[in-house]
């Protein structure tokens, strides 16, 4: 007897060790018509996928060694979960029902994240639903007109759906959920929530220590930090077309828009009469603009120049994304752009159409 009882004590710590090696994450989908197979994402990979047995239930196990977020898909409907070794998360869903009404337990954080999945939810509807509306609309109508009107709606919605994913990360400001949300936030409106976002991962750093996901992102703010908004301009020095060398601290005293851009950039082409009109505008009023040129290619740069008629200071390394200066103010994308004050200090970031002429018009007279 005494034998089987130290047996079972032995079996009963392995398993307990097993378990905090892995998490166990068991579904069940109701209604669940034709659906097979469920599948498990982190990130954009597919890392594991499970079939539905005669009673629609399925079970996954893996590893992972801190808290990490996946994505379950079930018949084409996203559910968030942070999942980590020793969870044992019970998830059901009713493929009859919407999707963000689903039950978790087991995962504290994964039951969180329940309301940001709605959030979620409804932003891609309505994302869907402009899209169709645009789509149906350019069959009769001037397609310039309706994309404008329906890009002035799509911002109001994605300002809408910050604003909801902000207030979710405040509210879970000490968990891990609200880590998720800013993450989300992010990506959404970076600019106008920059000064949260950089707050965010400073104090995130310290309450997470040991996450390398929240790390990495606070090591990434905090490399953007120094050309946020109210900091200084890092000065450069870099060479006109003409071989002339030319520093941002040369136009101390104006109002800068430091523009980032490329004769291959489309976008960046269709920016530049804007960036033209503003500056005819406000030339005379202690404004100029100071382009950066992420060309690789002289001879498109200039002719690119003339045929924009970019008349302001136009410097460039011709090395693309190995530029100095685009390293140095962390530009991944172009058109980017950073308005400066005649101090020296950011007032604005990436202000194209009408929000740079209305930032113009509010601070020059």
């Amino acid at each position: 007897m005494r034998k089987i009882l130290i047996g079972l004590i032995a079996l009963s710590l392995f398993a307990s060790c097993s378990n905090n090696e892995q998490f166990v994450l068991n579904g069940k989908v109701e209604n669940a018509g034709d659906l097979k197979k469920v599948l498990l994402y982190e990130g954009d990979n597919v890392v594991d996928s499970a079939f539905l047995n005669e009673d629609d239930n399925f079970r996954f196990k893996r590893t992972a060694l801190e808290a990490k977020p996946y994505t379950l898909v079930v018949a084409n409907r996203p559910y968030m979960l942070v999942l980590m070794n020793g969870d044992n998360v019970e998830f059901s869903t009713d493929l009859n029902k919407n999707e963000d009404q689903y039950t978790i337990k087991g995962s504290e954080v994964s039951a969180r994240l329940q309301k940001l999945s709605s959030i979620r939810a409804a932003f891609q509807k309505s994302q869907s639903e402009i899209q169709a509306e645009f789509e149906k609309r350019i069959l009769t109508e001037n397609e310039d007109s309706v994309h404008n009107e329906l890009t002035k709606k799509n911002d109001s919605i994605i300002a809408e759906n910050s604003r909801n994913t902000f207030e979710f990360a405040q509210e879970n400001r000490d968990n891990l959920a609200g880590f998720y949300a800013m993450l989300s936030l992010f990506s959404l409106d970076p600019i106008k929530y920059e000064h949260e976002l950089i707050s965010y991962a400073d104090e995130a750093r310290v309450k997470f220590p040991d996450n390398s996901a929240v790390q990495s992102f606070a090591n990434h703010m905090a490399e953007l930090k120094p050309v946020s908004i109210g900091q200084k301009a890092p000065d450069f020095e870099s060479l006109s077309s003409t071989g002339r060398k030319i520093k941002l601290s040369d136009f101390k005293g104006k109002y800068v828009l430091l523009d980032f851009w490329a004769s291959w950039c489309a976008p960046c082409r269709e920016e530049n009469p804007n960036i033209v009109k503003q500056y005819n505008t406000f030339k005379d009023k202690g404004f100029t603009v100071l382009g950066v040129s992420l060309d690789d290619n002289q001879a498109a740069w200039l002719k690119a120049i003339k045929d924009d008629n970019l008349d302001w200071s136009q410097v460039s390394e011709l090395k693309r994304w190995d530029s100095e200066t685009g390293q140095l103010y962390k530009i991944t994308a172009i058109p980017a752009s950073f308005l400066i004050d005649p101090n020296g200090v950011i007032i604005g970031k990436n202000l194209h159409g009408l929000d740079l002429e209305n930032a113009l018009k509010e601070r020059i007279q």
